[in-house]
């Protein structure tokens, strides 16, 4: 007989970012008695949740990842919108597409990018088709381009969030709740395995860099440091996510509420979390100004700077350690992207000891049984 919404067995999940917050939600919606801790403050800065541009662009990522985070990711699209709906707070959610740009003298690195989309649509044929477009096409699609390119492609149905509503709206929804994140709290594995044995239920580690002492070589977990600059640029008005090719910038714009723009991300393997370089920022303000000059007279609002939690593969993983403890990580740039398809396939072992869904967008789910003994 299954276990009643009162006799849920407790989950301490460590770490309180994106992929934390998730998990603590749904399983407490699912009545299961919930502890939250987290090493870090509570304003959440610095995070890499907290940075990122949440930009939901599984297509467009093909370029750069496997068939597996497009999948996850094509997964997250349709998801989201549900999980949002749940929340206590409005959360800013957009499905306008993606669109391509490059000038000219990089026609090359369109070449390129058409090539690895064609891979990823013969890989997944259910993704919907990259559109090409002229310069009238990019001016009806954009407005704000027109006349400054004069070619393009559109992606189809690619998306976007308000990472900090949404943290925002996370915290908000777990305290409606009765459950309030332990900040300053810093628990290693083997301590919150001290707690299971004591109080039974569930460990799930999702702290990111922190978990780093327990992923061991050949799985070492490391930080590839990102750097995005946050703008406010009135004189702007792009409608949807845009990525400038390049062969030594390519960066990416997301439009948010209220003329604010992320603009980003390079790509530097460090941990490194100091503050932005001068060399990455005129990189960054330099791509976008090319753009769309109305950038120039923007202003900058924040300089951030996050390593995100990678695998050397840079594919994210879920293993089972020990009984009832899961580690989750490896969300590498695409947590965003692909949390919500991680997030229904631990619920989904946790709750029915299904793999299903794992198996299906190929996550690397590890359980004891396909452990080496």
């Amino acid at each position: 007989m299954p276990e009643s919404v009162q006799s849920q067995p407790p989950v301490l999940v460590l770490g309180a970012g994106l992929m934390g917050r998730l998990l603590a939600l749904s399983l407490a919606q699912a009545g299961h008695p919930v502890r939250l801790v987290d090493a870090g403050k509570p304003d959440s800065s610095g995070a890499a949740a907290w940075v990122a541009a949440a930009m939901l662009a599984p297509l467009a990522e093909s370029a750069i990842t496997e068939p597996s985070v497009v999948a996850m990711g094509q997964y997250a699209l349709t998801r989201w919108p549900q999980l949002i709906a749940g929340l206590t707070r409005p959360v800013y959610f957009q499905r306008n597409g993606t669109l391509i740009v490059w000038h000219r003298q990089d026609a090359h690195e369109a070449q390129r990018f058409s090539g690895l989309l064609a891979q990823t649509g013969r890989a997944l044929p259910e993704q919907p088709k990259p559109r090409g477009l002229d310069g009238q096409g990019l001016a009806e699609l954009e407005p704000a381009l027109a006349q400054r390119f004069h070619q393009g492609l559109y992606l189809p149905e690619e998306g976007q969030l308000d990472n900090r509503q949404l943290l925002a709206a996370l915290i908000d929804s777990l305290a409606a709740r009765g459950i309030s994140i332990e900040w300053n709290t810093s628990l290693t594995l083997e301590q919150a395995r001290d707690i299971q044995a004591d109080q039974g239920g569930w460990v799930l580690d999702c702290r990111g860099l922190g978990a780093r002492a327990d992923w061991q070589a050949p799985q070492a977990l490391r930080g590839v440091r990102g750097e995005v600059v946050r703008l406010h640029a009135p004189d702007v008005t792009l409608q949807r996510p845009t990525r400038l090719l390049h062969p030594r910038y390519p960066i990416y714009i997301a439009p948010k509420e209220d003329h604010v723009f992320v603009i980003g991300a390079t790509e530097i393997e460090s941990d490194d979390m100091s503050p932005a370089s001068v060399r990455s920022t005129l990189e960054l303000l330099s791509a976008a100004y090319a753009v769309h000059p109305g950038f120039g007279e923007g202003r900058i609002l924040e300089l951030c700077t996050h390593c995100r939690p990678t695998l050397p593969d840079n594919l994210p993983a879920v293993h089972e350690v020990a009984p009832r403890v899961l580690q989750v990580n490896g969300l590498y740039r695409h947590g965003f992207m692909i949390s919500p398809a991680m997030l229904d396939a631990v619920l989904e072992w946790m709750q029915r000891g299904s793999r299903t869904l794992a198996d299906r967008l190929q996550l690397h789910f590890t359980t004891l049984a396909a452990l080496p003994a």
